[in-house]
């Protein structure tokens, strides 16, 4: 049995979405360092690559038309696995690998899903994270679908790199524009085609016209919109970049504000090519006078993974047990962590560096208990980190004439005032360089080197009941390796007992872990009684006690047995620190595993600015919903803020349902470094895989009308809306590394925070009132109570978008604020608005808080105010001008959409995106 019951997977993907940043960068107005990776998954087929060349080669001169000339791809590295044949022209990579992907081909998340998409969590104008592209899109299996490659690969790129979205909407394909015809959501709307509902069963197929939908008032659920193939209109490449005539982005001028598109919702209105000109690279560059020259490739095939452990034992680390606690960590990180076929040197430094073990490869237990026999045992001395890293260079040049791709493991305690002397020696080597900061004191330089080099960046704390520095070893896991070889930690918590001496809790193996299953436990003073039992009740004994390393560990030997098992420390010391670590591997290649991946916004940060924790939760590449997901924070003192994740689309989090779970977090209490881990539990029932198609993906074109006859695709593959793929129980922990701040004011702090920024308000009409639900903001973001809100309606959405304060006012005074993250209900009579001929009324919401800080508007939400009735021969959508959009002149031939008349309010709705599984709005 799978986690997922009654749910068949296609693929068994394994690339961890990254949490370190891409390697792309502008020069010359040239694109360079992009990583595009091929999952080990996807059988061995040279076309792909010959495929992935075409495909930029084409995308690049669309580009460079579609930008004005301003952006090309100048340079690419395709990253082939390590299970594909050796070539001659398969060279070593140095930082580029798995976690660094900007573009990753892997089966689809569902079968016959082979829709390219792009992993987008954040705000408009901000970077994605990465696109995905199956292999059949890839060899053009589903070209007819989605169009030429290197036109869609401009699309999917738009959103990776400059932050817009999509400008239809398959949630809401229709809408009711001013001129008072259903219009199919899009942009332009100079983009002409028939509304029509298209059935095929048995070999025949049925083409009528659409039906009016009693309750929304706009088409019916199967209604869809086909484009002409010939058109003249040049936008949108964010709506449907397919159409031979596109190409370029919506400007402000062609813009189609009305429309429900995400592009509207999340850049508040502003067209596609307005976000695109105010972005950092539009603003670094000028046009191009001549013809840029095609991409140049690398291809690059992972080899085996090597590491040299850079062990600090100088005199400081005698204080707070921290060389105690380095030991721990990595014989966690020997015996668990580090991956089988791995190549394993050691090197210890204080003053100077020492070399300890040569590079040895793990094999089997043997190898990884002679390197546990090598771990530093006093400390002494001063600092010199560049010794150890220069040793460390020469153990892998013994094995490797060359560094690149090899990887380094630093952990220090101290400052050292040369180390940003061969900051540049470790830039031009190839190497990767991990930082593991311990206490207060651990040098800046080194982040700097880990930042180059493509490392990862971890803190932790002298507080050992926080385990971050077991939580550190245990997140450098290969970056190329397999999930199903990858060590995933189950749980990790500590504790400081004072007057209780026993530590009680549960840990949950579920059925896709389970292979070689660990447990460890630590302290600071005296061995505990240590009790573990397994699901049936069967107690575990032959804990392996190493007294001198102040640890006991226990491996399950095959499988661990699925379900909760439950442990008993009892201290025999007080006061006494107890942690307890669990980690385990998939337990079958075929089935993926849930993963948690935490990072927050970014690694600097000064107040006042805020930041953003976000956690995704998968399996495989499916989202995972319904988890109880809790980010925990310490600063380098030791202290500790406890967040609840929520993924319900408000405040922090961009999308509802998406399994990214965010929050705000502004709880600063010192400057310095702070250390973020995440800890996700699902319950039988509660946690759900989302079955919905991915956001941010290119529009699939179900057909295309040809001199007035629809010649129609394949039907997309579709899931069934009820259907729900539960899951059985797990908990899971990640690291999310460090983060450093700065410009902390001395405590109490000044209230300088606003409410967040309402982003899913909706408006319903009920008899003669207007029901409004949206999520509360708080205090400070999304913590806390609001004070009051302003509710605010127009006649027309850019009065009400750009002048709030001047629109008209709705009474409020009935309405108390509830604690954020509640649901807010609200009902209104609209009366009049100022506006005549006014077809819509939009409506928007400030909150104030008790410093009487003042949110930004809110999403506008609108309703209708006519009902429309279908025209029995309504059968063409012509172009709609854009310039103030005025009602077109009625073609003789064809009726534009529907005529509408004039009678009462109906509702619209909010423009939300509708969840599939929950059957609710964001």
């Amino acid at each position: 049995m799978g986690l997922l019951r009654g749910f068949v997977f296609l693929l068994v993907p394994y690339l961890l979405h990254r949490s370190n940043s891409s390697f792309i960068r502008l020069n010359n107005n040239g694109f360079e360092d992009i990583i595009i990776v091929i999952d080990p998954s996807v059988p061995e087929d040279e076309k792909i690559i010959e495929r992935i060349q075409d495909m930029l080669t084409t995308a690049s001169t669309y580009l460079f038309e579609a930008t004005e000339k301003r952006f090309f791809f100048k340079n690419v590295t395709i990253l082939v696995p390590e299970n594909w044949k050796e070539n001659p022209q398969y060279k070593r990579p140095k930082y580029e690998n798995y976690k660094h992907a900007d573009v990753i081909v892997a089966p689809p998340t569902f079968p016959g899903r082979d829709e390219p998409y792009t992993k987008q969590f954040t705000e408009c104008g901000e970077k994605g994270e990465h696109i995905h592209f199956t292999p059949d899109f890839l060899l053009g299996k589903t070209q007819n679908e989605y169009g030429p490659s290197g036109r869609l690969f401009v699309h999917e790129w738009a959103h990776l790199r400059w932050g817009v979205f999509d400008e239809y909407n398959e949630d809401q394909p229709f809408y009711s524009a001013k001129s008072k015809k259903i219009e199919a959501t899009r942009c332009s709307t100079g983009i002409s085609g028939i509304n029509r509902v298209y059935k095929c069963q048995g070999g025949s197929c049925l083409t009528r016209t659409c039906r009016v939908d009693s309750t929304t008032k706009l088409y019916e659920k199967d209604c869809q919109f086909f484009p002409d193939k010939v058109q003249t209109e040049k936008a949108s490449i964010m709506f449907m970049q397919s159409i031979d005539s596109v190409v370029e982005f919506c400007n402000e001028k062609n813009h189609n504000q009305e429309a429900p598109s995400l592009q509207n919702i999340k850049c508040n209105f502003r067209s596609t090519w307005e976000v695109i000109s105010n972005s950092e690279d539009f603003k670094n560059t000028t046009p191009m006078v001549t013809s840029p020259p095609p991409p140049v490739f690398s291809l690059l095939k992972i080899s085996q993974r090597i590491v040299c452990l850079v062990l600090d034992k100088s005199g400081s680390m005698v204080g707070y047990n921290r060389l105690n606690r380095m030991n721990q960590a990595a014989i966690q990180f020997l015996l668990q962590t580090v991956e089988n076929g791995s190549w394993v040197g050691m090197v210890h430094f204080d003053s100077t560096a020492t070399i300890i073990n040569k590079l040895i490869q793990i094999i089997s237990s043997n190898e990884r208990n002679t390197l546990l026999e090598k771990l530093p045992t006093y400390a002494q001395g001063g600092t010199s980190i560049c010794s150890g890293i220069k040793s460390a260079f020469q153990v892998i040049r013994e094995l490797y004439s060359q560094l690149d791709g090899s990887e380094i493991v630093l952990l220090t305690d101290g400052e050292d005032n040369t180390a940003s002397s061969c900051i540049d020696e470790v830039k031009q080597s190839g190497a990767i360089v991990h930082f593991i900061a311990l206490g207060k004191d651990a040098d800046e330089a080194v982040i700097e080197m880990s930042n180059i080099t493509g490392g990862s960046h971890f803190y932790a704390s002298d507080e050992a009941q926080n385990n971050g520095l077991i939580d550190a070893f245990g997140a450098l896991t290969s970056g190329n390796a397999d999930i199903s070889q990858k060590s995933l930690q189950l749980e990790s918590k500590g504790l400081t007992l004072n007057s209780n001496a026993w530590m009680n809790d549960t840990v949950i193996i579920d059925s896709t872990v389970g292979k070689d299953t660990f447990f460890l436990i630590t302290w600071d003073k005296l061995p505990p009684n240590i009790f573990l039992w397994d699901p049936s009740g069967t107690i575990m004994g032959n804990f392996t006690v190493d007294a001198a390393s102040k640890m006991a560990y226990l491996s399950i030997p095959g499988t661990a047995k699925v379900g909760t098992w439950a442990y008993n420390i009892q201290a025999k010391a007080n006061p006494e620190t107890l942690t307890v670590t669990v980690t385990s591997r998939t337990a079958n290649s075929s089935v993926p595993p849930i993963t948690v991946n935490a990072k927050m916004n970014k690694d600097i940060n000064s107040f006042p600015s805020p930041m953003i924790v976000y956690a995704e939760i998968l399996q495989g590449y499916v989202p995972v919903l319904g988890a109880n997901v809790t980010a925990f924070i310490e600063s380098q003192s030791g202290n500790t803020e406890v967040l609840e994740l929520l993924d319900n689309g408000a405040g922090a989090d961009s999308f509802k349902n998406d399994g990214v779970y965010s929050r705000y977090f502004t709880a600063y209490t010192e400057n310095g470094r702070y250390s973020l881990k995440v800890r996700a539990h699902g319950g039988t029932n509660t946690a759900r895989l989302s079955l919905r198609h991915p956001l941010n993906r290119a529009a699939y074109i179900p057909g295309w009308v040809v001199n007035g006859e629809i010649e129609a695709n394949p039907p997309r593959p579709e899931n069934n809306e009820d259907t729900q793929a539960t899951l059985e129980n797990f908990s899971q922990t990640a690291s999310g590394g460090a983060f450093v701040v700065s410009q902390v004011p001395s405590l109490p702090l000044p209230d300088l925070y606003p409410p967040s920024q309402i982003t899913d308000l909706d408006a319903t009409p009920h008899e003669d009132e207007i029901v409004l639900t949206w999520t509360a903001p708080g205090d400070d973001f999304d913590v806390g109570k609001v004070q009051h809100y302003i509710i605010r309606i127009s006649g027309n959405i850019l009065d009400i978008r750009d002048s709030f304060d001047d629109a008209l006012q709705v009474n409020t005074t009935e309405l108390s604020p509830k604690e954020a993250n509640s649901k807010e209900i609200f009902a209104f009579k609209p009366g009049n608005t100022s506006e005549e001929n006014a077809t819509h009324i939009f409506i928007a919401i400030k909150s104030i808080d008790k410093s009487n800080l003042t949110s930004k508007v809110s999403n506008i939400a609108q309703v209708a105010l006519f009902i429309p009735q279908a025209n029995p021969d309504e059968n063409y959508t012509t172009p709609t001008p854009d310039k103030n959009y005025t009602t077109p002149i009625p073609d003789k031939n064809h009726h534009s959409g529907v005529n509408i008349s004039t009678l009462v309010l109906s509702v619209f709705g909010s423009v939300a995106i509708v969840n599939i599984i929950l059957s609710t709005t964001i």
